[in-house]
């Protein structure tokens, strides 16, 4: 992957809140289950957003634009693809690029932008108060993702997707949720899990899974994407980058999170989809560039 260096990073797009609130303390990471999780969590945000889990506080617009983010990655500065921030803003940038285009031409509706906020430790969100602990979720009552950015670290070191290419699918995978906000397909599951809360658990792991699919959709496609001057943002992403992304996708299984956690894999608990499946479903977008190929409800 080569970002391209003269590329614009809009810093509008996101949100540097520091620390923020209190939170949901202890929540697992690595756990899918109905209480906490990663990539996604789908299951938590659709309690939380239903009024069983926390309240529905937004972030003050006092909170909104960039703050130093805007300064560390202005054009001036030469080593601003080397901060973390100013590479997930542009991932960010072109995620949403990709979506302003293919939602219209695949959904026909228009695309709905989405700030993605950067935390440390705990945030106030719309669904609730969270800590760093859930891992990057998308909450559908303030359309907004979260992420604190030491889980890239945790993402590497602890579950092993050390690929550079890891961070911008786990990013697209949470873009992925926003679509499904935006075409109905998120409030067509809540309200299907509050008719049969016994398929909860399956109805989230195709969430997941259309997220994962939807991601790979947008890595075929992310050369293409630009800037707002029209600048491409990337100037090539590789097949070892593809590599990577399937590697963090097997790494955030339930099979594998079983598996690390000591204990046996135990379907019945899935909630975000198997390594293989989560592998299956990134190759299916990638591999035909077409969101709508991505229905994992069949």
């Amino acid at each position: 992957m080569e970002l391209n260096e003269n590329a614009q990073v809009d810093t509008e797009q996101v949100r540097d809140v520091g620390r923020s609130g209190g939170g949901l303390r202890g929540i697992p990471i690595p756990i899918g289950g109905k209480g906490g999780g990663v990539i996604g969590l789908i299951i938590f945000v659709l309690l939380v957003a239903g009024g069983l889990i926390g309240g529905n506080t937004l972030l003050g617009d006092d909170n909104s634009g960039s703050g130093d983010v805007a300064q560390e990655c202005a054009q001036s500065n030469p080593d601003r693809l080397n901060n973390v921030k100013c590479r997930n803003a542009l991932f960010i940038n072109s995620i949403q690029n990709y979506w302003q285009t293919a939602l219209p031409r695949h959904f026909n509706r228009p695309y709905e932008a989405s700030d993605t906020v950067f935390f440390s430790q705990a945030v106030t969100t719309g669904c609730g108060q969270a800590d760093s602990g859930v891992g990057p979720f998308y909450c559908p009552e303030d359309n907004m993702i979260y992420i604190d950015l030491t889980f890239w670290n945790q993402l590497a070191t602890q579950l092993g997707a050390k690929g550079e290419f890891a961070q911008p699918y786990v990013l697209a995978h949470e873009y992925g949720h926003h679509i499904q906000d935006l075409v109905g397909t998120e409030a067509q599951v809540r309200r299907q899990m509050q008719r049969d809360p016994g398929s909860a658990n399956q109805l989230s792991v195709a969430l997941e899974l259309q997220a994962d699919c939807y991601a790979g959709a947008w890595a075929k496609n992310a050369t293409e994407t630009t800037d707002a001057g029209g600048r491409p943002i990337f100037k090539s992403i590789t097949q070892q980058d593809i590599n990577d992304a399937l590697e963090a996708a097997a790494a955030v299984g339930d099979d594998t999170i079983q598996k690390k956690m000591g204990g046996r894999v135990d379907e019945s608990k899935f909630t975000h989809g198997s390594a293989a499946q989560r592998k299956q479903w990134f190759t299916r977008g990638y591999s035909t560039g077409d969101p709508t190929a991505c229905n994992t409800f069949a």
